[in-house]
């Protein structure tokens, strides 16, 4: 079985489902918008199940990561129709010392989503402008987050899927960056990976940058204040799927990072946090937490990628304003498939060997057509080199 055949098997066997139609026959709606919710009593089978009989966690088996993407592997994009995306651009081009040849600018209406055309037009445009060597992009700007159903990280990455649209809740393409070793995504699967440089003013995105860069090779040596990682479970059975992939409780060994699984109700207050990972509508009190530099958080719920808010529910710019550095939310109904989700082990696994945020984050979601990422996308606190 390869590397993507046995991670979706984990998930499936986790929730208790034999193949990807039955995940799609048995997940449930989260939540298309406030009074529309999911209630925990609706959860389906597959979470309640597993949860009464849920086996000993234990760790899984990522591969060993030799190096990183870098400066030099990133293209910025720029809109320059959106005063936002030129100041944040102009932020983020100095502070990775990016070069001109780097840097994209294009014109697209400031909304919530873009049409097909607008989307093509755009793709056109970035694979005109950046050769084999760029890897990935930062996309300066909030909107459009969105081509239809799709997500705009999902679609340049993977295409646009226009069938997904009519069954948002089946299963999507999956990603042949998967769990991937790679360093190169574009060269090795095909995938250009981008994330948004989004936040929800011009300076809480300049200070998500700095956080970024601040954050590169700082953690995990010796000496240095522990942090953690907290997989958060939470009442909402519908959204708490993900509790079944969290990690055992402990000390990771290789970069002391103290692992911690959690009820929402003791995580307000919490210091030296360096990932979240949870299940709810909404998460309680963010601006008690203290984060690290470099900090990596989401919730699974159902538009928590709508980062105009219009979905009635958090949105992952909530995150950000708190104080982490990138995070990841759908932007149409995906129901509570775990697959279109962070994967929780995958995603500290990879971030802890020295992968950069927006290398751990599409490492471990299967399924990312419906998903947004946003954040610095270059920050490596676990970084050696």
């Amino acid at each position: 079985m390869n590397r993507h055949g046995w991670v979706i098997a984990l998930l499936l066997a986790t929730a208790g489902l034999a193949d990807p139609d039955a995940a799609c026959a048995a997940a449930t709606h989260v939540g298309e918008a406030a009074g529309h919710e999911a209630p925990a009593s609706s959860a389906p089978a597959a979470g309640a199940a597993a949860t009464a009989a849920a086996p000993p966690r234990r760790w899984i088996s990522v591969p060993r990561i030799q190096g990183r993407l870098t400066g030099r592997d990133i293209g910025l994009v720029v809109n320059i129709a959106d005063p936002y995306s030129v100041a944040i651009g102009a932020h983020y081009r100095k502070a990775r010392n990016l070069a001109p040849e780097q840097v994209l600018e294009v014109s697209l209406p400031v909304e919530p989503e873009i049409g097909v055309d607008a989307f093509e037009a755009l793709r056109r445009r970035i694979d005109e402008r950046f050769g084999p060597q760029t890897q990935a992009l930062a996309l300066a700007w909030v909107q459009p987050f969105a081509v239809q159903c799709n997500s705009l990280t999902g679609a340049l990455a993977m295409g646009f899927d226009a069938a997904l649209c009519s069954q948002p809740c089946a299963r999507s393409r999956p990603s042949r960056y998967l769990n991937s070793a790679s360093v190169t995504p574009l060269a090795d699967h095909g995938l250009r990976l981008s994330m948004l440089l989004a936040a929800p003013s011009v300076e809480q995105a300049q200070q998500m940058i700095d956080r970024g860069v601040a954050a590169d090779g700082r953690l995990g040596l010796r000496g240095a204040p522990p942090v953690h990682a907290l997989f958060v479970s939470t009442p909402d059975h519908a959204r708490n799927v993900r509790e079944q992939l969290f990690p055992p409780a402990g000390t990771y060994s290789r970069n002391g990072v103290q692992v911690e699984t959690i009820d929402i109700a003791d995580l307000p207050g919490r210091s030296g946090v360096v990932l979240v990972n949870t299940g709810a509508v909404r998460v309680p009190r963010l601006e008690s937490l203290r984060w690290a530099d470099g900090a990596l958080a989401d919730h699974l719920t159902s538009v928590g990628g709508r980062l105009d808010g219009s979905g009635g529910q958090m949105s992952a710019l909530e995150w950000i304003a708190s104080g982490a550095t990138a995070s990841y939310g759908t932007v149409s109904e995906p129901c509570n498939h775990p697959q279109k989700f962070p994967h929780p082990q995958l995603l500290l696994l990879h971030y802890a060997q020295g992968s950069t945020a927006i290398e751990a984050y599409w490492r471990s979601v299967a399924w990312p057509q419906q998903g947004v990422f946003v954040g610095e996308p270059l920050a490596a606190p676990f970084a050696r080199r």
